[in-house]
C-alpha cells in the first residue's frame, strides 16, 4: 500500500526503527504492508512525539493528532496537534466576567479554564490562541486572538470556534472569516447566543477559466454563487449541485485538469477522497460533472 505522510509542522518520520527523512505540508511516500504493523513515529523539536502502528485497524480508527485520508492511489496519514513536551503550567491571562473567572494557559497545549457556580470546566484550545484576550460577548465568553476567535459558554461548551478577525463583540459577536480558497473568498458572519444569524460571502479574486472547475465545487462547499463557473445548460441546476454532491468537507486537486477531488467524511478523523471529471462547454465553462468510478 501507497503511504503518504504529511505533517501540519515540520517534523522527522520514523517507520519500522528506520529514518524516513523530514515531513510538512509537502508528502513523503513509502510502500507499507498493514500486516507488518510497523511502529511510525513523528517528531517535532520541543514537542512529545506522535506515534502509532500502521496496521488495520489503524486505517479505520487513527489514534489524537492523526487523520487518514483513502485516495484512489493510496492512504495520505496527516500527523497534527503536537503536545508540547514541557508540562509545566504557564499562566498567559485571566480574567473575571460575570462571575466567571477564565484562566488562559499552557500545559502540554493551550487551555482555558472556566470556574463558577456550575463548576470548573477546561476548554482545550490551539496554539494560535496563546496570546488571546478573554472578553465578555453577551452570556458568552469571547476568546479572541489575532487570526482566530472562539465562543465559549459559562460551562464551557465552545459554540463558535474559527480563524477570523472580529470586528463587533456585544450580545452580537462579528467577524470576517477567510475560506482559504483559491479566490480568496472571506465572509462577514454575525452571531447571537452563539447562533450564526447572518453571513455575507465576498470575493477578493476575479477567476480565470482555467480554475474554473475548482472554484465551482470551492463554492459549493461554501455556499457561495456557483452559477458564474456553469455552462448555460447547468445553471438552472445550480441549486441542487449541494445534494448532487453530498456532505463533503474540502475541495483537492489533482494531476488532471479536468478532474477535482472532494474529501468526505468517513469516520472520526479518517475520511475518503471521491473525484468528480467536469466537461466545459463551447463558453469554456462546465457542461458536465461526473463522478469517476
Amino acid at each position: 500500500m501507497r503511504v503518504y505522510f504529511l505533517s501540519e509542522f515540520p517534523c522527522t518520520l520514523w517507520v519500522g526503527g528506520l529514518l524516513l527523512g523530514g515531513i510538512d505540508g509537502h508528502e513523503r511516500s513509502v510502500e507499507i504492508d498493514p500486516a507488518n504493523a510497523l511502529f511510525c513515529e513523528c517528531k517535532r523539536p520541543a514537542c512529545l512525539p506522535v506515534s502509532f502502528t500502521f496496521d488495520e485497524a489503524f486505517l479505520t480508527a487513527p489514534p489524537d493528532h492523526v487523520r487518514i485520508y483513502h485516495t484512489r492511489t493510496g492512504v495520505a496519514v496527516y500527523v497534527c496537534g503536537f503536545l508540547r513536551e514541557d508540562a509545566a503550567l504557564r499562566p498567559l491571562a485571566q480574567e473575571r466576567i460575570r462571575g466567571t473567572l477564565l484562566t488562559l494557559y499552557v500545559q502540554g497545549r493551550v487551555q482555558l479554564s472556566l470556574s463558577n457556580e456550575t463548576g470548573l470546566h477546561i476548554v482545550c484550545l490551539g496554539d494560535e490562541f496563546e496570546g488571546a484576550k478573554l472578553r465578555e460577548a453577551g452570556e458568552l465568553f469571547l476568546i479572541e486572538a489575532q487570526t482566530a476567535f472562539c465562543l465559549v459558554t459559562r460551562d464551557g461548551e465552545i459554540k463558535v470556534t474559527s480563524e477570523g478577525t472580529v470586528s463587533e463583540c456585544g450580545e452580537r459577536v462579528t467577524a470576517e472569516v477567510p475560506f482559504r480558497d483559491s479566490l480568496a473568498h472571506t465572509a462577514l458572519c454575525t452571531w447571537e447566543k452563539g447562533e450564526l444569524t447572518d453571513c455575507r460571502i465576498r470575493t477578493a479574486r476575479t477567476p480565470q477559466p482555467a480554475t474554473y472547475a475548482l472554484a465551482l465545487f470551492e463554492s459549493v462547499l461554501i455556499g457561495a454563487d456557483p452559477a458564474p463557473y456553469l455552462a448555460e445548460n447547468l445553471v438552472p441546476k445550480a441549486d441542487a449541485l449541494k445534494e448532487f454532491l453530498g456532505e463533503f468537507v474540502s475541495v483537492v486537486l489533482t494531476d488532471r485538469g479536468d478532474e477535482i477531488g472532494l474529501v468526505y467524511p468517513r469516520g472520526k478523523r479518517v475520511f475518503e477522497v471521491r473525484y468528480f471529471r467536469v466537461a466545459l462547454g463551447e463558453d469554456g465553462k462546465i457542461s458536465n460533472i461526473s463522478p469517476m468510478e
